[in-house]
């Protein structure tokens, strides 16, 4: 069950209520046992949530998981955004990094729900009226004292908006496309709900550090990764939040109640990076999360610890591998269960990223779990991470891939008999052939180079004349061709 928080202090929150009501299937039932301005009196029911009223701002609620008749999942807060910020719906969840000058206590943060987070702006984006932007924001204000996970879904920025109708419906209807879900993100699952006793569950949350308010950095791993974002501590809670290595409580808990094993710090913060990984989480760049995406996380650790961090030029390939080892296995060797880690045949693929970069990167791209690059992730260079499933592509498919892109510089090109290299072999103008025919440089060279005769003091030069046979030979690893 989603438990929905309504407070009848603030107008858009009301609305939205109402809204909900409008367009969900609810059922009245009455709870005699608590004051109607505490979620008493009169509540609503319909699948998988339950919906009261109070009298007081969500900001001000100490904790109003006990009022609901349900064990709910999380909370979610449908409330207005106040700002200068025109039409906007947004998300968020709660706490304090400073002080509490807007509801909660200092330096204390809420369980965080992420997962309903992203999926909540995603339904939001899906629904909004024309005109308004969709967002999360920071971490900025109360209830910090909630039994379950929570967030706000929010209307803004000001009394137009709060009292329209079509925004209002916009955001009842992304909570209710809340429906069947859990608070958290999941490796396994990106919209089942993950079960928060579970200690085996490796949610896909990142905490944020840095940044303005509204988070445009978080907005995008938000919305365009496949990761959640739990709690952000933006430029301004971070100052009054002071000096990382005092404030490593408030910094851990961060971590824990957003269930993140990560952070993404948005700015330059080498004291507060340094307090993070010595209380033993790590700091990752937008990069990694982008191209990590849905990877498996055991298997994105074994191969960074195996061919090289994401940040320094690891990439993922076309072939997927289901997470099969677990998040406790050993470093990858080179010959796991799950992926073969090999050199790539460095020369074969200079020549052919020499001919096509693009071409011979999709080479690599199109068989591997995963390789290492260079040049920003431009060119692939150094090692490569094969599939051990049977029908997956392996060393000798990239082989013929890269052949495949040597033809187009080559008049032939084979794997030699061995299997130990691959030969290409090519007729090719040599200048040095056509100076001693008499052949001045410019654009006769030109001419015989594209195939085409010149004449010389009367005398035609074919190209034929002035060309020469080269076999160039390109090591490879034949016993992986196996």
């Amino acid at each position: 069950m989603i438990a929905i928080v309504v407070s009848r202090a603030d107008s858009a929150s009301a609305h939205i209520g109402e809204r909900l009501l409008e367009v969900g299937d609810w059922t009245a039932r009455e709870d005699g046992s608590r004051p109607d301005a505490d979620g008493g009196g009169t509540y609503y029911r319909t699948e998988g949530f339950e919906l009261r009223e109070f009298d007081d701002l969500h900001i001000r609620l100490s904790d109003p998981t006990a009022a609901f008749d349900c064990d709910p999942a999380f909370l979610a807060f449908v409330s207005r955004h106040s700002g200068e910020t025109g039409r906007l719906l947004t998300a968020h969840v709660t706490g304090n990094f400073g002080g509490a000058e807007y509801g909660g206590e200092p330096e204390s943060l809420a369980r965080a729900a992420p997962g309903a987070e992203k999926r909540v702006v995603e339904a939001l984006a899906r629904h909004a009226p024309e005109g308004y932007e969709v967002g999360i924001e920071c971490t900025h204000h109360g209830p910090t004292d909630v039994a379950v996970p929570s967030l706000f879904v929010e209307l803004g920025s000001d009394e137009p908006e709060w009292e329209d109708p079509d925004a209002a419906r916009a955001v009842a209807r992304a909570v209710l496309d809340l429906r069947g879900t859990g608070a958290d993100l999941t490796a396994d699952d990106a919209v089942a709900a993950a079960d928060a006793g579970d200690a085996g569950s490796r949610p896909r949350h990142v905490v944020g550090f840095g940044g303005g308010h509204y988070a445009p950095r978080f907005t995008r791993i938000v919305r365009e990764t496949e990761w959640a974002v739990g709690h952000v501590g933006a430029d301004w809670a971070l100052g009054e939040l002071g000096a990382p290595d005092a404030n490593r409580r408030v910094i851990e808990a961060a971590f824990e109640r957003s269930r993140a094993e990560r952070a993404v710090i948005d700015g330059d913060r080498p004291d507060l990076a340094a307090v993070i990984e010595d209380l033993g989480y790590e700091v990752v760049s937008e990069t990694w999360v982008r191209e990590v995406g849905d990877a498996p996380l055991a298997l994105v650790e074994r191969l960074e610890a195996e061919i090289g961090s994401v940040d320094d030029g690891l990439r993922f390939g076309a072939v997927a591998v289901d997470d099969a080892l677990g998040p406790d296995s050993e470093a990858v060797d080179g010959d796991s269960d799950a992926v073969r880690v090999r050199d790539l045949p460095a020369d074969l693929l200079a020549r052919a990223q020499g001919l096509d970069a693009d071409a011979a990167r999709a080479a690599v791209e199109r068989v591997a779990v995963a390789f290492d690059t260079e040049q920003g992730g431009a060119r692939a260079a150094g090692r490569v991470a094969f599939s051990r499933a049977s029908e997956a592509p392996g060393y000798a498919d990239l082989i013929e891939g890269l052949v495949d892109v040597l033809e187009t510089g080559y008049d032939a090109v084979e794997v030699s008999p061995e299997g130990t290299a691959v030969v290409a072999r090519e007729t090719a103008f040599d200048p040095s052939l056509a100076a001693e025919r008499g052949v001045p440089e410019g654009p006769a060279f030109g001419r015989l180079a594209d195939g085409e005769p010149v004449e010389v003091d009367g005398e035609t030069v074919t190209p034929e004349a002035v060309s020469r046979a080269r076999t160039d030979r390109f090591p490879i690893d034949g016993a992986a061709l196996k």
